[in-house]
Order: C-alpha cells, then sequence, then structure tokens
C-alpha cells in the first residue's frame, strides 16, 4: 500500500514537473515573441518618417518645375495674344505669390502653412487653366511649336503632380498607421515619445483633391 502511495506521488511530482517546464517555455517564447516585434519595429517610425519627408521633397519638386515653365509659356501666348493682359497678369501673380511660400518637411504638421501653401497652387492652376482656354481662341498660337512643346511640358509636369501628391499621402499613411497600431504604437511611445501623428494637404477632403489644368 506504502509502495502505491509512493509511486503516486512520484507520478504527481513528474507531471508537475513536466507542467511546470511548458509554463517556463511558453512564458520564454512569449518574451521572444515581444521582444522580436519590438525589434522589428524598432526603426520603423523614424524610416516612415523619412519616406513621408521624401516624398513631400517630390512634391515640392513637382510644384517648382510647373511654376518655372511659367515665364516662357506667358511670354509665348503674350506674343500672340498681347491684349490678354488680364489673364496674363493672374497668372504671372500667382506665379509669384507661389514663389513667397515654402514647407519644408519640418513643418509637415503646421495645418495653416499647408493650408496657405496648397491654396497658392490651386490659385496658379485656376490661372493656367484659364491661360489654356484663352490659347484656344489663337490658331497660330496653338501651332506655335515653343508654345506646343511647353504645353506638353506642363501636362507631363500635371500628371508628376498628382502621382508625388498620391505617394506622398500614401507614404503618410503608412507612418499614422504606425503610430497608431500595436506594436508600433508602443515602440512609438518607448522609443520616439515626440512622433505625432501627421497630415497630408488638409483636413478637408475636398482640400485633398489634385488641382487640375485643363489641356
Amino acid at each position: 500500500m506504502q509502495g502505491q502511495y509512493n509511486t503516486l506521488n512520484t507520478a504527481k511530482r513528474n507531471q508537475g514537473g513536466a507542467l511546470g517546464k511548458v509554463v517556463i517555455v511558453v512564458f520564454l517564447l512569449a518574451i521572444v515573441s515581444v521582444v522580436g516585434m519590438f525589434l522589428s519595429h524598432m526603426n520603423s517610425v523614424p524610416n516612415l518618417d523619412e519616406e513621408a519627408k521624401a516624398q513631400w521633397s517630390q512634391v515640392q519638386n513637382q510644384y517648382k518645375r510647373r511654376a518655372d515653365l511659367v515665364p516662357n509659356l506667358v511670354n509665348i501666348v503674350k506674343g500672340y495674344a498681347a491684349h490678354e493682359n488680364e489673364t496674363l497678369n493672374q497668372v504671372t501673380q500667382a506665379r509669384s505669390q507661389v514663389g513667397k511660400i515654402n514647407i519644408d518637411a519640418d513643418v509637415l504638421d503646421d495645418p495653416e502653412k499647408m493650408k496657405q501653401y496648397l491654396e497658392v497652387q490651386k490659385s496658379l492652376s485656376s490661372s493656367l487653366g484659364r491661360l489654356m482656354a484663352v490659347a484656344e481662341s489663337y490658331p497660330d498660337l496653338k501651332a506655335d511649336k515653343n508654345f506646343l512643346a511647353l504645353q506638353s511640358q506642363l501636362e507631363g509636369t500635371e500628371n508628376r503632380i498628382a502621382v508625388a501628391r498620391r505617394d506622398f499621402i500614401n507614404a503618410v499613411k503608412r507612418y499614422n498607421r504606425e503610430l497608431r497600431t500595436i506594436p508600433g504604437k508602443w515602440v512609438a511611445q518607448f522609443l520616439y515619445p515626440d512622433a505625432e501623428l501627421r497630415k497630408t494637404f488638409s483636413v478637408s477632403e475636398k482640400e485633398q483633391e489634385t488641382p487640375k489644368v485643363e489641356f
């Protein structure tokens, strides 16, 4: 009887020891998993932040490229439609306003400056659209090789602006998602407490629409 009792106790001890080992293994695996997730996201916030800044630079580059086309475009139109002073002046003034406002990557989270920047770009888009409408009334202008070349460059630039804006918006979404979701949220709170959600172009969906020049 005593032997059976000892055997039973031994079995229980062995069972308890095995269960304890399983618990320890599970605990260690959980720690390794958490550490692994932490390490895999350790640099995600700064990397995604740099990606968003790089995409913003592309947006600015394309807007600048468009602004650089304006003086030559105005001069060519002026040669055929000198009396269209109002439209020509509007384009020139809009281009001048664009040059006065610049947003670098460090102030992307300033909604007011972003709004001002987009407003002047939208104004230039509208002015260029009116200029192209004026050109329709002048067959000789429409046939001018220099005008056609600039028109083609402008159209290509508008397309690149749309692509750059889209890529920037997507980059910001990836960055914001990292700050909102786990484990990125935990990593950011621990390593990058100053990291904040970024805005794209505006809180308004209407203002996020890409201004277009009609050709």
